[in-house]
C-alpha cells in the first residue's frame, strides 16, 4: 500500500478537541465533521487540506477524549495518513478502526515540512520525501492492519471476512 500526498504539520500534543472541536460532536455526518477539522489550531485547514494529503506530527497526537469522531474528521476532510513522533494508544486503535493509516516515525516526523511531498510504501515501512530526496524506515503494518485499512475500517474488513 503507497500513499503520496502533500504534508501539513503540527506540533505536540494534538488532542482530540483540537482535531474536531466539541461544539460539533453532535453531528456523525462525515462532511461536517471535515468542515470543522482542527479548526481552532488551524482556520484554514479545510481549505488547505485535499485528498491524499499527509499530516505530520510531533509526541502524543490524539491524547485526550477517546471519541472516534477525531479520526473519522481527519479522514473525511481527505488525510491518508499521519506520520507522527507518537500517538496516543486509543487515537492509534481508533484510527485503525476505521480505517486512517498511522505511522510512528520520529524522524520523519522532525525532518519533514509542511508543502513537502511524500511517498510512504506501508508495506515495507519506507517514508520517501520525494521534495528532498531523504528516506526513513518504520515499522510496515502487520498484514491484518493492511487488510483493515485496504477494506475502509474493521467493520467492512469483519463484514467481508477479509480478515485472517
Amino acid at each position: 500500500m503507497k500513499l503520496t500526498g502533500n504534508v501539513l504539520k503540527y506540533g505536540d500534543n494534538v488532542d482530540t478537541d483540537v482535531i474536531i472541536p466539541a461544539r460539533y460532536l453532535n453531528s456523525s455526518d462525515r462532511s461536517t465533521l471535515a468542515a470543522h477539522c482542527m479548526e481552532d489550531i488551524d482556520p484554514a485547514f479545510a481549505s488547505k487540506v485535499k485528498p491524499g494529503t499527509i499530516l505530520t506530527a510531533g509526541n502524543n497526537f490524539g491524547c485526550g477524549s477517546s471519541r472516534e469522531h477525531a479520526p473519522i474528521a481527519l479522514q473525511a476532510s481527505g488525510v491518508s495518513l499521519v506520520i507522527a513522533k507518537s500517538f496516543a494508544r486509543i487515537f492509534y486503535r481508533n484510527a485503525i478502526n476505521i480505517g486512517l493509516a498511522i505511522v510512528e516515525c520520529p524522524e520523519a516526523a522532525d525532518e519533514i515540512s509542511e508543502g513537502d511531498t511524500v511517498e510512504a510504501d506501508l508495506n515495507a515501512g519506507i517514508i520517501r520525501n520525494l521534495t528532498t530526496g531523504s528516506e526513513y524506515r518504520t515499522e510496515p503494518f502487520p498484514a491484518f492492519i493492511r487488510q483493515i485499512i485496504a477494506a475502509g475500517g474493521l467493520i467492512p474488513a469483519a463484514a467481508s471476512g477479509s480478515l485472517k
